[in-house]
């Protein structure tokens, strides 16, 4: 018996339809398990009672080639003589508005849903229950809900039976899930209800997050309570939403007259504080609402901590800005119009995120629908979102190159060779891609690239794209690129050689191109590029830090006295600049490990703990509790960047917490030690830091690097798991090869 799709069958405008079907039970049931997806969103009910802890299923997949379906052990909800399922269906991804441009019905104009149940009696005997044109088809109480704009309920409704349900042929391909369950994780009590300077109530959690707030209240019936969501306050202490855009993140609720406990089941917000817009009470108890903090069950792996408090919050408001982006697939923020899984954000976090967090399944599942949008353009291309709703075609060096930096991140932290397996045809095409892409083989010039994204390096607010020369940017990863699939072939056993050759040339013409007396300079290649694109190139400088920190991490110098010419231009233009960095979304990620790589710890360092802007700390200054997505989205006067591309929220800078685990910690993988079977301990201590305190939960247990000053010297502990050998460096000079067990050593300083 195959089930089969079912629609409400006619138009019952933005209600969520509610399909139900009353059961029979032939006997005592021995087992019984229910499986459920939607062309939307679902929550499926058995006599009342929510099936499952997930929520926003089926989750986001390329909804046009395949969707998940998640299956439920129901034994102990039927025990009864007969049962109600129901299944109430929300637009959600699939038939809401996405992105900007208000696309619409990307993948359908209406939700659909489909149900299979199987009960196995006590006698043997077996029952198959499916969706098909008999399942009842009922409004419901939720009379609209978009992801961006919110939900509407209205407890005062009475459910209308609109008839059976009509069949629907829906063409993708049905899969058991993948992905890892989103599901409600920490409740945020409110830390403070107030009313702002313009008479608004507001109430503040205290810490940005995704997900969305429950309110418990007792009303008379048929008031209503409407909230909107912030993640700011202005600096009169006014409420402040202009950054979310088009989003309208309100949320209304109709009062029953009983007691009500009303939170959304359709659409999440990214918020820290909530606006009662209408609010039937003359006093505000903050107590009436927690905040639900809603994610992805990434179990969390790694831990630091330091003596710096700044430091400490940093590392926290890293944590918050993954867990608020990494609902099923990871977006860029959880706010405003937007909340895409844009790759270039992904691609230069992800290392941090495999330390942070267990992510090999989450990673899996949206890698696997990187590989569908792929084959859907045929030319090996990477759109810049995933899954690809903006279908502009676009593609840009650094974004889809996720294609090549994800895998190999993510199987140097788990070792999965399968998924490696199923994901290095992509990672071939891609560089198949950059290969036939333009007139130089050997180069990625010529073509239109975000850059340096939101690099501080060009006046205004208007130019994003930074200083940096796209074309060097471009050619960086494509060798980035290579390298990584020779290396991913390698552990796979796959003949490489012509990946290797091709490596040479890239950086023999690198070096010819973009290299002269030992320091970047402009492309020595004429663009072709429209009018538009050269307009922009006379914005950009021959030398910048991300040009120079791209050269030094991914090897394009040649020799080490060139290596030396670098990094001393590297702290001196940091210097020049009041030792501040300049660098975006590229050059961030990468310029600490740029300078301690090439023996300047002590400026990666000052970077560090630097205060003025651009700066990590300048943020938690301005009391950031997640990253932001700009350095200066609060300016020195307190007033906002622009709230075209402002999100308090984005967690790409980030990526500066990799650093703290390799370099200040220690602790960093091998490219021959995959799963932490050989790994590198080699802390750098700076007694700015204080101590640090560092552990990352691995496959084979827990790999542990300590140091603290103590007088004179230095005292380091480390913790090494079975099956993991590591290669201890001590800035003394002190060098050994540690196996499994615990180790205490003492240095002088």
């Amino acid at each position: 018996m195959i089930a089969k799709w079912i629609c409400a069958g006619q138009d019952i405008g933005s209600v969520s339809p509610d399909f139900t079907k009353e059961i029979k039970l032939a006997g005592k049931v021995k087992s019984a398990t229910l499986c459920v997806s939607a062309r939307g969103l679902y929550c499926a009910y058995i006599d009342g009672k929510r099936v499952g802890k997930q929520v926003l299923t089926p989750g986001w997949t390329s909804y046009d080639v395949r969707i998940q379906y998640q299956t439920y052990d129901v034994t102990g909800m039927l025990t009864e003589n007969s049962s109600v399922i129901s299944i109430l269906a929300g637009k959600g991804w699939a038939c809401g508005n996405l992105a900007w441009r208000k696309n619409s019905h990307l993948y359908g104009d209406f939700p659909a849903v489909i149900a299979w149940l199987d009960i196995t009696y006590v006698n043997g005997e077996k029952e198959h229950i499916k969706t098909d044109e008999t399942w009842s088809v009922s409004t419901s109480e939720i009379l609209d809900s978009e992801i961006y704009h919110g939900e509407i309920v209205d407890k005062t409704v009475s459910a209308k039976n609109v008839g059976h349900a009509s069949l629907i042929d829906i063409n993708a391909k049905l899969i058991g899930q993948v992905g890892v369950d989103i599901i409600e994780h920490e409740r945020v009590a409110a830390v403070r209800a107030f009313t702002a300077p313009n008479g608004e109530r507001i109430v503040d959690f205290g810490q940005n997050m995704t997900g969305y707030v429950e309110i418990r209240v007792k009303g008379e019936r048929g008031t209503r309570i409407v909230i909107d969501h912030a993640e700011v306050v202005d600096k009169a202490g006014n409420f402040c939403c202009g950054n979310m855009r088009s989003a309208r993140n309100e949320n209304t609720y109709v009062l029953s007259g009983g007691d009500d406990v009303f939170k959304p089941r359709f659409t999440f917000q990214g918020f820290r504080y909530i606006r009662l817009k209408e609010f039937p009470f003359d006093t505000v108890d903050k107590d009436m609402f927690t905040a639900v903090a809603v994610y992805s069950d990434i179990r969390r792996t790694g831990y630091f901590a330091c003596g710096n408090e700044k430091i400490n919050q940093l590392y926290h408001n890293v944590l918050w800005g993954q867990r608020s982006n990494y609902l099923d697939i990871p977006t860029d923020c959880p706010q405003r119009d937007e909340r895409l899984g844009w790759t270039g954000d992904a691609q230069v976090f992800c290392a941090t995120a495999a330390r942070n967090f267990d992510v090999r399944q989450f990673f899996g599942k949206w890698l696997g629908d990187m590989a569908i949008e792929q084959a859907k353009r045929g030319d090996g291309g990477v759109p810049n979102v995933i899954p690809d709703v903006l279908r502009n075609g676009a593609v840009s060096s650094a974004w889809g190159d996720a294609a090549c930096v994800i895998p190999w991140e993510i199987y140097l932290a788990y070792g999965d060779r399968k998924m490696l397996t199923e994901e290095y045809p992509m990672m071939k095409k891609w560089i198949d891609y950059i290969r036939h892409r333009g007139r130089e083989e050997y180069l990625w010039i010529d073509d239109w690239h975000y850059g340096d994204w939101l690099a501080m390096d060009v006046e205004g607010d208007g130019n994003c794209s930074g200083a940096t020369q796209r074309d060097l940017i471009a050619s960086v990863y494509y060798a980035r690129g290579v390298a990584n699939v020779i290396k991913a072939g390698k552990a796979l056993n796959e003949d490489v050689t012509e990946y290797e050759t091709l490596y040479a040339e890239i950086k023999k013409k690198f070096h010819e191109n973009f290299m002269e007396n030992g320091l970047p300079c402009m492309s020595k290649i004429v663009s072709l590029r429209s009018a538009k694109n050269l307009e922009e190139q006379k914005k950009i400088d021959a030398i910048s830090q991300t040009g120079i920190a791209l050269i030094l991490t991914f090897g394009l110098y040649d020799g080490e006295a060139e290596k030396k010419k670098l990094v001393d231009k590297l702290c001196s233009m940091i210097h020049d600049n009041g030792d501040r960095m300049t660098v975006g979304f590229v050059g961030a990620p990468i310029i600490l490990s740029a300078l301690s790589e090439g023996g300047r710890p002590d400026v990666a360092y000052t970077l560090l703990f630097q205060e003025k802007m651009p700066s990590w700390l300048y943020a938690v200054n301005h009391g950031a509790t997640t990253m932001w997505e700009r350095w200066n989205c609060i300016k020195e006067d307190g007033s906002f960047s622009s709230f075209e591309m402002t999100s308090f929220n984005h967690y790409a800078y980030g990526a500066v917490a990799d650093w703290l685990y390799g370099t200040a910690a220690g602790i960093r993988l091998l490219d021959d030690g995959a799963a932490y079977t050989h790994i590198s301990l080699a802390p750098i201590p700076d007694r700015r830091l204080g101590f640090v305190n560092c552990k990352i939960e691995t496959a084979r247990g827990a790999v542990v690097s300590k140091w603290y000053y103590s007088g004179d010297g230095i005292h380091y502990e480390f913790t090494v798991p079975d099956g993991t050998t590591a290669e201890m460096k001590l800035p003394d000079g002190t060098e050994k090869t540690l196996t499994a067990g615990e180790y205490l050593y003492v240095t002088a300083v």
